[in-house]
């Protein structure tokens, strides 16, 4: 107790100063105001003093003289000095020295008189008050003490029962009942409560339970009571054990616990007379019985979850009944309550958010809340709270909103003046109601209308201080959203108001927000509360009840249906939906119709399902084959397109989530956004276009959107203008179009990885085609400012973005048009004058002006060397034009206006259609009609202005620098390498890519062609671009995927009808080719406007062309065919199927064509299914089509009359300028000859045409590279050169042999036995070749190949009857003939051997896995060397029977087996003398050429008739010429042999120098008769 210690100076000096100093301590002391600390000091200043007098260092009468002043100092003193005597009565009787207990004994003595004894009996020890003599005897005294405590304690008389004391019970309740309205305080009642207890013995503990009684019923009086119980209560603990009895009373079963306990039991706890956790031990249930409860109610939700999707049996349906039944009777003995919801609620009731907030914190989720009461309660509170905030930022315009009287509480939440108020507690409450907000669906209203107002401030604050809150807050409003207004919607029965009203609010929230709240609502609230679980169940099981009877009859009832469902759970309805959608795709067109009842939110909703769907990793986007996108993703696709068309649902997430799977290399989503592109704009992308349709896709935007499509696309308006926002809003039609472009080939090297080829390709073709789609959405929809501002300039497209060159024009070629036209309006307001020809020549300034950039700009695409060839500005004029600047499809648009009258007079005659809506139809379609007249009368301007442009820019497209070439010969040649290197370079970078781009870019390139050559563009050869189209399609049928072979097959098409329209008409090709620049044969150092007559193709020689260019097609289609590759055969089907129009057109190669693909659909009928659908489809049309096919000989001229024989070599055509460049060395050329009549020959019978009409190999060498090879100075001097060897060798030739004109003879009898009706049956057994008979005959076909290819001279072999006869004449003169020819020893019959030699063929054109260029250039280039320029220049007339003789002599050389070498020199040698000698008799090749340009037909006819086509000649002179002609036509083609199959390299150079001079001698007489021979053929 000694916190104080006197100084020992004080001690010692105590009379003079210490006792002073003493004093005016205590005196300090006492002042003090430290509320009861300055007793604590006084009693330790007086016992410091009373120890040193114990001690005996202090005077006892000194001490006791201070102590005597110090009771004067407080009224209180005696008692303090008394408890520093009981302190040290203790102290000095537990001490050994007796000398202080004396000391103290005498100083408690001493002090009597002043402190009163009273005190000193309660606080000193019996035995002390014994030895001061204040009592007698200590033990007496305690006897007394122990009774006086029983009485007190034991034996005191308190009334507790109100029977026991019913007049004081009954005074106390009258007074606690009395009215208290008026003066009446709890204090005046407490002091007559005192005055009862005391009066009639009451027990205060009863009283308090009295009060308590009291309150209950009296609850209203909250303040009087409360002040009344805190001033008469002085123990807490207390008032919580009475309340705590009267709850306990109340948990006995089926009691229930009333309001007013809870009420006054929550203002005591308000009011902090109790604590909680005292009271919370007293109620009813446990928490853990609680915690039990909650899991017990789930696993039942689960499990009636689980009931209403299982398939259920009757009987098991009985069974259920009965537990049921159980469960309910079980049910009827209710528990007691639950005490702690019933505090919580009167908690809630008076604004005790805390103590509520502690209890519900003990419980589980959402548990309290669900019971209705608790949840209106907590309702309530919030609406206090929200109040004032609502009234300034959340209510409506003109609304009054419903009056909240704040709680009388003071101690209740502050109501929130600013959305920063709202955390303090109001988030805080919504959170614990969670999806029971449901329950007040005003509130619901109030806390969105709240969310909006502050997105209405968030939007617009840009305060940086102020920036971070509002950030805060709108987390805050997103988890309210999550948490607590979602559920709730879910839980409200079909209220489409809430529905709408949350859209609100969620419409302000970015689309990555809503739909992470919708993901959250759809996957994880349904599992947090047992109620939701059991909507969720419900909601599936009536989803299921709708879907099951959703048909297109009953789409509106069942529409309704579906809107009630989905405006509170449309995330668990939708998600069923598009289950159902997956399996079943028939189901779209009605869902998609049933869904117009839907709210916006249910709207936006549907899209994020949408895509959850379409992004679910757990489904497969492949079928099991791995070869097909799996159906339920084009389903999914399907019903975007028609949703998103016909309900105006944000875009922006879908089409963000396919931006993202493109930017992960994924691109079977680009089907969704093809779909969606499709229906919203209404642009198709289909390679099944009929031609009408393909038509209307070359006009204006009108007749497209009236004939370009399937569907007629209507209504599109307003779905592709929000397409068009969505797009430009997020900033994604620009990236959407860069990684469609780019993924192309991602596609293909990234993404295909294992994937099948089959669906590579289709994903390149969906990307192609979405790319293609896409484009043309924003070229026709962006305005020209957005368009420019977003596409990039095109070397920053190719060399930045990568985008391949194609794509990089397609999006580029709008904005050129844009900038053109734009430049054009600008120049025509500048400049007015309104002459044509004004405004042509602005139109093409403005051209200059835009395209300048461009032209510039493409010098990076390529090396530097591709622009010696092709200039950058016919580059870029090609892919900047399209089929819209070309030409106007004029059909197209009187078809469409036809329509358009015929509907207006069917509105007209329709009596049944109202007057009013009859002529809202009419002006429509009147209007409809005017808009394409206009539209059609603009275009044609267009095209004016656009080929005169490009009448003023061809001289300067592919116009090589000729300036530079210092001689003729250099010029020579870069003349023709140019030509070359310019045709290849064009197909390379720019035809081939475009072709396959597009339908419309395939008929473009087609018409670009044709366009190219009416302008007459110099330099351009046209018969060398259509001769490597049509040469080589192997390659490039091959390499297309699916979609590319119908554009490549579209394209072949266009350029087979221009071709087969030149074909057709001599005066067509006359008036459209001759005189035509890409028509010249013979190439000049002067004049490119197409030279003279002589420099050209003719007619007969361009049909013969034309059959070299089907046979060529024939011959890559059967090789396709053949191949047994998936990819070749479906391509050249569809390439096929889509040239039929056009090929085939001769009758043989389409039979050649009927049997492989009668045999792919006999291969492939079970393996392949497509392809044997394909291949029936094109057989049956093909089939459809033979009645259009016509025999060769009529396709092209085979038969000639006799008379008018004219020398191959003297026609200009292809087939006199295929000589090589040098044209100098007869060895080299013989050479190439042999090795193509060694090819030719090899293939056998079937073949169905001859050198002649190869004759357009000229244009082809053997990389491609080959052009028209020699100018007309060359092919004079060489000319001359033959001439001149040729009548040498007649002079030393005198007649025929006889055994020639005997074979001859027995020929010509045979022949005119055989009906001229054998000639199709003969044809067609050539096709028709039986397999066995092919495998019978192939050892020894391949025995004679060798000696075919060294004997053969180019011409192709007869038919088999043909044959048959020179057999049966040779064997009768084998002995005589053998300097000649060598026997033919077959034993195989006529047809085996004609079926052998077409096998043997057949095989070749198998081994060649392409006709490249090379085979292609080798076969048909050279062939007319040998005997058409060379040997058939020389006669004057060359009868029918000569033909005759010279096939038969090759037949003879071609079954020549076993022969040795020596023989074969020295019978070549013994020919070309005979040779010599009939050289003598034949005109001059310069004659020949003039009698040419009289329109003597050539003899390549001759050559290339059919045997059975022949006229019987009977005089005997005609047939020794014949005899003549086809010796010398044998030695010349035995020359060639020698050097290449010998090895012995004979060089002409010699021979040809010293015969020069003897040529220009004879030139003049060889004149001569060619005039006279001229006229015997006239």
């Amino acid at each position: 107790m000694a916190t104080l210690i006197l100084p020992g100076e004080w001690i010692k000096n105590w009379e003079k100063s210490g006792k002073h100093e003493f004093v005016q301590l205590c005196k300090g002391l006492t002042e003090k105001t430290d509320h009861g600390s300055e007793v604590r000091d006084i009693q330790a200043a007086l016992y410091e003093l009373c120890w040193q007098v114990v001690q005996g260092n202090l005077k006892l009468d000194l001490a006791t003289s201070v102590l005597g002043e110090m009771m004067e100092l407080r009224d209180d003193m005696p008692s303090i000095l008394a408890d520093v005597f009981s302190i040290l009565d203790l102290e000095t009787s537990a001490l050994e020295e007796k000398i202080k207990r004396e000391h103290y004994t005498s100083l408690v003595g001493a002090c009597l008189f002043f402190v009163p004894e009273v005190i000193l009996k309660e606080r000193l020890d019996p035995e002390t008050l014994e030895s001061l003599g204040l009592i007698k005897q200590a033990h007496q005294f305690n006897q007394k003490i122990v009774k006086i405590k029983t009485k007190l304690f034991y034996k005191q008389q308190k009334f507790n029962l109100l029977r026991e004391e019913n007049e004081g019970y009954a005074k106390l309740i009258t007074e606690l009942g009395q009215d208290l309205s008026g003066s009446i305080t709890s204090h005046l009642v407490l002091e007559s409560i005192k005055s009862l207890i005391g009066c009639f013995n009451l027990d205060p503990n009863r009283v308090l339970d009295i009060i308590l009684e009291v309150y209950e019923s009296r609850s209203d009086q909250d303040e009087f009571f409360l002040s009344l119980i805190k001033s008469y209560m002085c123990e807490p603990l207390t008032l919580c054990h009475i309340l705590g009895f009267k709850f306990k009373f109340y948990q006995e079963p089926n009691e229930e616990t009333p309001k007013s306990l809870y009420h006054i039991a929550a203002a005591l706890l308000h009011h902090n007379l109790i604590e909680l956790e005292d009271l919370y031990v007293h109620l009813m249930p446990v928490d853990a019985t609680i915690v039990e409860e909650h899991k017990r109610d789930i696993t039942e939700a689960k499990q009636i979850a689980r009931k209403l999707v299982m398939v259920v049996l009757p009987s098991e349906k009985s069974e259920d009944k009965d537990k049921e039944k159980e469960k309910e009777e079980e049910k009827n003995d209710k528990p007691p309550d639950n005490q702690k919801l019933g505090l919580l609620e009167a908690l809630l009731r008076i604004g005790d958010w805390h103590h509520a907030q502690s209890i519900m914190d003990q419980m589980p989720s959402f548990y309290a809340t669900s019971h209705k009461a608790i949840a209106l309660a907590l309702c309530q509170l919030v609406h206090l709270t929200v109040d004032p905030l609502y009234r300034r930022s959340g209510l409506p315009k003109g609304a009054k909103g419903r009056v909240i009287h704040p709680l009388r509480n003071k101690r209740a939440p502050r109501p929130a003046e600013n959305f920063e108020d709202l955390r303090r507690d109001t988030f805080s409450m919504m959170c614990y109601l969670g999806p029971h907000l449901s329950h007040d669906a005003i509130l619901f209203a109030k806390i969105v209308r709240l969310g909006k107002g502050f997105m209405k401030e968030y939007q617009i604050e840009n305060r940086p201080d102020a920036r971070e809150k509002m950030e805060t807050l709108l987390s805050c409003f997103l988890c309210i959203a999550d948490q607590v207004l979602l559920p709730s919607l879910s839980l409200m029965e079909c209220n489409a108001c809430m529905s709408e009203e949350v859209w609100g609010l969620f419409k302000l929230f970015p689309y990555q927000h809503r739909y992470r709240l919708y993901g959250q609502w759809k996957n994880e609230t349904y599992t947090s509360h047992p109620l939701l679980v059991k909507v969720k169940a419900t909601t599936v099981e009536r989803a299921k009840y709708i879907m099951k009877r959703l048909t297109k009859e009953n789409v509106k009832q069942s529409g309704r249906q579906i809107g009630k469902l989905s405006h509170s759970n449309p995330t668990i309805l939708f998600d069923y939906m598009l289950s159902q959608i997956q399996w079943y795709d028939n189901l779209i067109v009605p869902v998609v119709d049933s869904l117009k009842y839907l709210t916006s939110l249910n709207y936006d909703v549907l899209a994020y399902c949408i895509i959850e769907a379409l992004a679910n990793p757990e489904k497969e986007k492949m079928k099991h084959d791995d070869t097909t996108i799996s159906s339920w993703l084009q389903s999914l696709a399907s019903l975007c397109g028609a949703v998103f068309r016909k309900y105006p649902i944000e875009l922006a997430g879908l089409l963000q989530y396919v931006t993202n799977q493109l930017k992960a290399g994924k691109s079977f989503d680009l089907l969704i956004l093809k779909e969606v592109v499709q229906k919203m704009a209404g642009i198709e992308i289909t390679d099944e276009m009929t031609s009408e349709q393909l038509e209307a896709m070359t006009g204006g935007e009108q007749l497209k959107a009236e004939g370009g499509y399937f569907g007629q696309i209507r209504n599109t308006k307003k779905s592709s203008q929000r397409l068009k926002d969505a797009l430009l809003d997020h900033e994604l039609a620009l990236p959407l179009c860069l990684l469609m472009a780019q993924q192309r080939n991602g596609v293909v090297f990234l993404e295909s990885g294992e994937k099948h080829l089959k669906l590579v390709g289709h994903l390149y073709d969906q990307c192609h085609d979405t790319l293609v789609q896409f484009g043309g959405f924003l070229a026709s929809n962006l305005s020209t400012e957005d368009y420019i501002k977003r596409v990039p300039s095109i070397d920053i497209l190719c060399n930045k973005f990568h985008t391949p060159h194609d794509a990089a024009f397609f999006l580029s070629r709008p904005m050129y048009a844009h900038q053109i036209l734009s430049k054009y309006d600008e120049l025509k307001k500048a400049e007015k004058g309104n002459r044509q020809q004004q405004k042509v020549h602005k139109y093409v300034a403005a051209c200059e002006t835009v395209m300048t950039p461009v032209h510039e700009a493409v010098m990076s695409l390529h090396p530097a060397r591709v622009w010696d060839d092709i200039r950058p500005q016919f580059y870029a004029t090609f892919w900047s034009l399209t089929m819209y600047d070309l030409a106007v499809p004029h059909s197209a648009y009187d078809r469409e206006v036809n329509k358009l009258k015929v509907q207006i007079k069917a509105i007209e005659d329709n009596s049944e259609i109202p007057m009013n809506k009859k002529k809202k139809e009419k002006e429509r379609c009147t209007a409809l009609q005017e808009k394409l007249q206009e539209e059609e009368k603009k275009q044609l301007e267009h095209v004016q202005r656009v080929l005169h442009r490009l009448k003023l820019e061809k001289d300067n497209w592919l116009l090589a620098s000729m300036q530079e070439k210092q001689s003729f010969q250099e010029f020579k040649v870069t003349k023709e390498s140019t030509k070359n290197e310019t045709i290849t370079k064009f197909l390379q970078l720019c035809l081939f890519p475009r072709c396959i781009f597009s339908s419309i870019d395939a008929v473009y390139c087609a018409r670009f062609v044709e366009l190219v050559h009416q302008q007459k563009t110099p330099n351009f050869c046209t018969l060398l671009c259509y001769d490597r189209v049509f040469s080589a399609i192997i390659y490039t049928v091959a390499s297309c995927t699916e979609n590319e072979s119908h554009r490549y097959g579209r394209f072949l098409c266009c350029m087979l009808e221009t071709v087969t329209r030149w074909h057709s008409d001599r005066a067509i090709y006359e008036k459209e080719c001759v005189n035509y620049p890409g028509f010249l044969t013979i190439f000049r150092a002067t004049g490119f406007d197409g030279g003279n007559k002589a420099d050209q193709l003719d007619y007969e020689n361009f049909r013969h062309v034309v059959h070299k260019w089907h046979y060529m097609l024939t011959k890559a289609s059967v090789h396709c065919l053949e191949t047994g590759d998936y990819t070749h055969i479906r391509n050249i089907l569809i390439v096929l199927t889509k040239i039929l129009p056009c090929y085939p057109k001769v009758l043989n190669l389409g039979q050649a064509l009927e049997c492989r693909v009668h045999k792919i659909c006999l291969e492939e009928k079970d393996k392949r299914p497509d392809l044997y659908a394909l291949a029936m489809g094109y057989s049956g049309r093909l089939k459809s089509h033979k009645a259009h096919m016509v025999p060769e000989n009529e396709f092209h001229h085979k038969e000639q009359p006799a008379r008018s024989a004219t020398p191959a070599s003297l026609q200009n055509g292809p087939g006199s300028t295929g000589k090589p460049v040098s044209g100098t060395s007869k060895t080299d050329e013989g050479t190439s000859e042999e090795g193509d009549r060694g090819k030719d020959k090899a293939q056998g019978t079937t073949k169905p045409v001859n050198k002649a009409n190869s004759a357009a190999a000229k244009v082809t060498t053997s990389n491609g590279n080959g052009a028209l090879n020699s100018t007309k100075a060359v092919k004079e001097r060489d000319d001359k050169e033959k001439s001149g060897k040729e009548k040498k060798e007649k002079k030393e030739k005198t007649a025929g042999s006889t055994p020639e004109t005997k074979a001859e003879s027995r020929r010509e009898k045979l022949r005119d036995e055989r009906p001229g009706k054998e000639e199709r049956p003969a044809r067609e057994g050539k096709e028709k070749t039986p397999k066995a008979d092919r495998e019978k005959v192939k050892a020894e076909e391949k025995s004679s190949k060798d000696d075919k290819a060294k004997a053969g001279n180019g011409e192709p072999a007869e038919p088999s009857r043909e044959r048959d006869a020179t057999k049966e004449s040779k064997s009768k003169e084998k002995g005589e003939r053998s300097a000649v020819t060598a026997t033919i020893k077959s034993p195989i019959p006529r047809s085996e051997s004609a079926e052998s030699e077409r096998d043997h063929k057949r095989r070749k054109l198998d081994s060649h896995s392409s006709p490249s260029h090379s085979s292609s250039v080798k076969d048909n280039s050279n062939e007319p060397k040998d005997s058409t320029s060379k040997h058939h220049a020389n006669y004057n007339s060359v009868s029918r029977s000569k033909s005759r003789e010279r096939e038969t002599e090759k037949k003879e050389s071609d079954g020549t087996q076993g022969r040795s070498k020596e023989k074969k020199e020295e019978k070549e040698r013994k020919e070309r003398k005979r040779d010599h000698l009939i050289n003598e008799r034949e005109p001059s090749l310069e004659s020949k050429r003039r009698k040419d340009e009289n329109g003597t037909n050539s003899s390549k006819n001759s050559k290339s008739e059919s045997p059975s086509c022949d006229s019987p000649l009977s005089t005997e002179k005609e047939k020794t010429k014949r005899s003549k002609s086809s010796s010398k036509e044998k030695t010349d083609s035995v020359k060639p042999e020698r050097t290449s199959s010998g090895g012995k390299k004979e060089s002409r150079h010699d021979k040809e120098k010293s015969e020069k001079k003897e040529k220009r001698d004879s030139s003049g007489k060889e004149e001569k008769k060619h005039h006279k021979s001229s006229d015997k053929h006239r």
